[in-house]
């Protein structure tokens, strides 16, 4: 895992980036750093920034990356050149210093099997959920913060045929499909150029003959038009969504497309999301390890 670019602004955490088992980078406000490792949360003592340094180091790390990080855009995401993210928040927005939160890349060679030795899964859910890509099943991945959606949307993936054309569209690029014809579009809502919505991107990416659409995270308006292209032939989708349950994921998703103006209201649209969705999946996060708690299938809505 290659973090050069960032290291010589920040120094201090540099042993914490090279670490393979460290999963998570958190510096708080206050100065404190966090991390996460083999699934658990712990404080690290003895790390510290210079007075100011960390939040210059930031805003030259979002100059680099084409993004904008002042007092009038306080707030940055970004990818990295490894797949890792980084999140970053200055005052006013927060005080008294900045909060950034690395989330590191560290499933670019995980496998399925890693997914059951691990316990997120085990081999009748693979072999179901698996089936289900395979057979062009409209999934969605549902499951808090730091589950491991993007994970195993990633590796669920891997069942697609090769010769789809695949289209995936994220806010800030985390998926790494590993296939070979796929074409990846990232939001532009934070950089110095026009913005461009996840709306915006879905709609475009409609127009430009995908067999798969893979959607990173469903978040707001734009769950209207993933729901119109699932309707209108679009199968095989896959898309991630925050919630706490599977019947949660889908009362979420049918809030999100009922924002926009002209929706039928939302028990229609709760009905329209349970038709045009094949199968929910809820991972939860319990006990220092990541699992998939509950797999719901709509055949009987369809």
């Amino acid at each position: 895992m290659s973090f050069e670019i960032i290291i010589p602004f920040l120094r201090p955490i540099k042993h914490l980036l090279d670490a393979e088992t460290v999963s998570e980078i958190m510096v708080n406000p206050n100065g404190s750093v966090w991390v996460e490792e083999g699934g658990a949360i712990q404080l690290l003592s003895g790390i510290s920034f210079d007075e100011g340094a960390l939040q210059t180091g930031l805003e030259v790390i979002a100059n680099r990356f084409g993004k904008k990080l002042d007092i009038d855009s306080p707030i940055m995401n970004l990818r990295l050149p490894d797949g890792s993210r980084m999140a970053a928040m200055i005052p006013p927005v927060v005080n008294p210093g900045p909060l950034m939160t690395i989330r590191k890349f560290t499933s670019r060679n995980v496998t399925m099997n890693d997914l059951i030795r691990s316990r997120m899964l085990n081999e009748d859910q693979a072999e179901g959920l698996t089936g289900a890509v395979r057979e062009g099943k409209n999934i969605l991945i549902a499951g808090g913060t730091g589950s491991g959606k993007t994970t195993l949307l990633n590796i669920l993936a891997d069942a697609i045929p090769n010769d789809d054309r695949i289209l995936t569209i994220e806010d800030t690029a985390e998926l790494t499909i590993r296939k070979p014809h796929i074409v990846s579009a990232e939001s532009q809502t934070d950089t110095h150029r026009g913005q461009i919505s996840f709306d915006d991107l879905l709609k475009a990416v409609l127009r430009h003959r995908p067999d798969r659409i893979i959607v990173g995270e469903v978040r707001g308006v734009e769950a209207r038009t993933l729901l119109d292209a699932m309707n209108t032939g679009h199968r095989g989708t896959l898309a991630t969504i925050h919630a706490s349950s599977c019947t949660q994921a889908i009362a979420r998703l049918a809030a999100l497309a009922n924002r926009v103006t002209g929706s039928p209201g939302i028990e229609a649209t709760e009905r329209e999301v349970r038709k045009s969705l094949d199968m929910v999946t809820f991972i939860s996060r319990s006990e220092g390890y990541r699992h998939v708690g509950e797999i719901l299938s709509l055949a009987q809505d369809q």
